[in-house]
């Protein structure tokens, strides 16, 4: 195998096609023509492909414009471009020519132009590329925007320097790179907190321009949208221009750290006034601990629905009238499930209309019609299919592909959806649904193919299901990936998928690293549970998790394995091993203490090793307060507390003797790289064979081109060292 991968990265060569561009054709990546002597998938060929972003229908519903960015491995680089096509997929046609990067296109002027970024400031368009004219011309770079309904004002994101947690440097000291840190909230993700987001109203000009805009957050020192995510979908025009809503989390320093409270609130563009329309005028937050889970404080236990936890993404409904957005109900747990909350502007009466399904809505629309007026998606047994619901919370299941559905927009017709797909086997592409009553009658077409250049030349795994019953009685599903070219009567080295999150879904989930099809293509059969601590199953499947890192979900790994090694006869028992990131690389640091010789080699990327330091590491002190229940250093701490500090991989050390790679960034402020240099330096102490890749310049993922083709090459490198004749 190690041969196989050698010489097709030896033989693969990208050829970029470049535009022509008067400007520098030499800095304009476009789509890729790869040459492939095998039709399998390869590091080279995954980051050849172009991945469509956002996108937009046209307001009478008969073009779609999109943006898709294209990556140079060479140039260690990405380009993004915008197309426009009809909304059928046909006549797909490119807009920008240019050496720069043109992003986040929007129908402006009743469809008859194109709004987009470049430069960091707004620009617009004709509907064929020409007449381009720049709107903005602001000191600041403009992040983000959107266009009121009557095209009088439009919202701007802006940054501006903060100073609440780390102190202004002396004017006599510019070249001054320390850093006075007062409070938490710090640094976050991967970055010091040294600016935050506004977002700015501005007016609209006869000619079209826009001026620098208003502050509607002016004075107050809060974010929005809300790092490290959140972009212009946590705002929303209410359909009469006259009012914004907006998500904010009026926080800072340790009660930013420990909270997950964001609201919804409306400002109106008039009075310049503000009101939350999550909790009553006046309310004042009870106290809290910040050293144990808000699970059990009495910010959690109020009266009412005051709606604690994490609300954001509001859409204005067609007529006006409602205001819905996505709501979590508790304090400090940001992987609570996520409901539908529906807001009548006229009573101020609240009402979830999700409640029906027990599990996370990921992403919703409004439309116009009375049987089905909400569509959202949401994961059931691991895949993300649609679903509708009325103002009742009658809610029906009206796609159920092996595929996960992201992004929904209502075409401009109204009975259309324009939603992106993707799966295990097929990148994101954009699809046209025009739903039914049940899965039965909803339409599904493909209107793009980006990748379909690559992908024809491709042999695809075969993606199978199976059920096994889990050491507390209930039953699992896991995925299993075969390779291409599968043949039933060989064996062949297999790895078991430990998830992150923790609470994320093994759905049919398509990503850029962590990619089964190419794990599959390397000759690996790939074992993907999901354990306890997932969404899809029930909110009582998925809670179980907190607060008991290495019990069940554990289990349910080594069931998983076990009953593959056991009952599928192509799986080389003597040939497993375990690999993972961020939770998953926690549960490679501790399955290397407890897997009892089943495994040959481990990989864990930017996973926690030593929990007591993860407690004070990590910047978003919530997470660690409602998954492990208390700080460390608590001596009135809960069992379920002191089992996880007992339980943390570190202190199981003693007991690795199986080869491990270690792979971290160092711009990772969620878990920090130190847990990495822990779990290596701790490996080579003992004498086990390991390796450490460490990324100084990437954060919790690995995102410029040229280290991902070094992860890619040094992950398939260790596994073949290991499980491989």
């Amino acid at each position: 195998m190690k041969q196989i991968l050698t010489a097709l990265c030896a033989i693969i060569a990208l050829h970029f096609s470049f535009f022509i561009n008067p400007i520098g054709a030499q800095d304009m990546i476009g789509k890729q023509n790869i040459k492939l002597t095998s039709d399998l998938m390869t590091p080279e060929a995954l980051w050849a492909m172009g991945r469509i972003s956002s996108y937009a229908p046209s307001p009478d519903g008969q073009q779609i414009v999109f943006q898709v960015g294209y990556y140079s491995v060479k140039q260690n680089k990405s380009h993004h471009m915008l197309f426009i096509m009809n909304a059928d997929g046909t006549d797909r046609r490119q807009l920008t020519t240019t050496a720069k990067n043109e992003t986040d296109p929007a129908w402006i002027d009743g469809g008859r132009r194109i709004a987009y970024l470049t430069d960091g400031q707004v620009w617009s368009m004709n509907t064929d590329g020409t007449d381009r004219r720049q709107l903005t011309n602001d000191e600041t770079e403009i992040e983000a925007f959107k266009f009121s309904p009557d095209q009088k004002h439009v919202i701007l994101i802006k940054s501006f320097p903060y100073h609440g947690s780390i102190q202004e440097n002396p004017s006599d000291l510019p070249k001054a790179t320390g850093r006075r840190i007062t409070d938490l909230n710090y640094r976050h993700w991967d970055h010091y907190v040294e600016s935050i987001a506004h977002p700015f109203v501005a007016s609209i000009a006869n000619d079209g321009t826009v001026d620098a805009g208003t502050d509607i957050l002016a004075g107050e020192p809060y974010e929005c949208p809300l790092a490290p995510f959140g972009g212009i979908e946590q705002l929303d025009w209410s359909t009469d221009s006259k009012t914004i809503a907006y998500t904010c989390r009026k926080k800072e320093g340790v009660a930013y750290a420990i909270s997950t409270d964001s609201d919804i609130y409306l400002y109106d563009l008039a009075t310049r006034q503000t009101r939350n329309l999550c909790k009553p005028e006046g309310y004042v937050e009870p106290d809290i601990d910040p050293t144990k889970t808000m699970a059990h404080q009495s910010v959690n236990h109020q009266q009412g629905d005051l709606n604690v936890g994490y609300d954001q993404n509001p859409q204005f409904s067609p007529d006006g009238k409602y205001v819905a957005w996505i709501s979590m109900a508790r304090n400090g747990y940001e992987s609570d499930r996520q409901r539908l909350c529906v807001y009548e502007l006229a009573t101020g009466k609240k009402t979830y209309v999700t409640e029906s399904f027990d599990s996370n809505v990921d992403d919703f629309c409004w439309s116009d019609t009375k049987d089905a007026p909400l569509y959202f998606i949401g994961v059931w047994h691991a895949t993300e299919n649609l679903y509708s619901t009325n103002l009742r919370g009658e809610v029906r299941q009206l796609t159920d592909n092996w595929a996960d559905f992201g992004s929904l927009q209502m075409l401009g017709n109204g009975r259309q959806i324009i939603a992106e797909r993707h799966s295990h086997v097929e990148a994101a592409d954009l699809y046209l649904i025009t739903p039914g009553k049940d899965p039965k009658k909803t339409k599904i077409e493909q209107i793009t193919r980006e990748n379909e250049h690559i992908f024809s030349a491709l042999a695809k795994p075969t993606i199978q299901q199976r059920w096994v019953t889990t050491t507390d009685g209930q039953q699992m599903l896991y995925w299993v990936i075969l390779p291409p070219h599968f043949d039933a009567s060989k064996k062949y080295p297999t790895l078991l998928f430990c998830e992150g999150g923790p609470q994320s879904p093994v759905s049919q989930f398509w990503s850029y690293r962590w990619n089964f099809m190419i794990m599959a293509s390397q000759g690996y059969v790939v074992i993907a549970p999901n354990r306890h601590g997932l969404p899809g199953f029930g909110s009582e499947w998925c809670e179980e998790i907190s607060g008991d890192w290495t019990g069940q979900c554990m289990s349910d790994y080594l069931t998983a394995i076990d009953d593959a090694a056991q009952n599928l006869p192509y799986v080389d028992r003597d040939r497993m091993g375990a690999v993972g990131a961020s939770f998953g690389g926690f549960s490679v640091y501790f399955l290397a203490g407890h897997h009892e010789g089943r495994f040959k080699c481990f990989i864990a990327h930017d996973g926690a090793f030593n929990l007591e330091s993860m407690y004070t590491d990590t910047e978003e002190v919530w997470f660690s307060n409602w998954e492990y229940d208390d700080a460390y250093w608590n001596k009135n701490q809960t069992e379920r507390a002191r089992k996880t500090y007992e339980n943390s991989p570190h202190r199981f050390v003693d007991k690795w003797d199986t080869p491990i790679l270690c792979i971290h960034g160092e711009k990772d402020y969620r878990i920090n790289a130190n847990q990495g240099f822990g779990a290596f330096n701790a490996a080579r102490l003992r004498g086990i064979p390991a390796e450490l890749l460490i990324f100084p310049d990437e954060n919790h993922w690995v995102l410029k081109p040229q280290n991902g083709i070094l992860w890619q090459r040094t992950f398939f490198g260790w596994l073949d060292r290991w499980l491989t004749p």
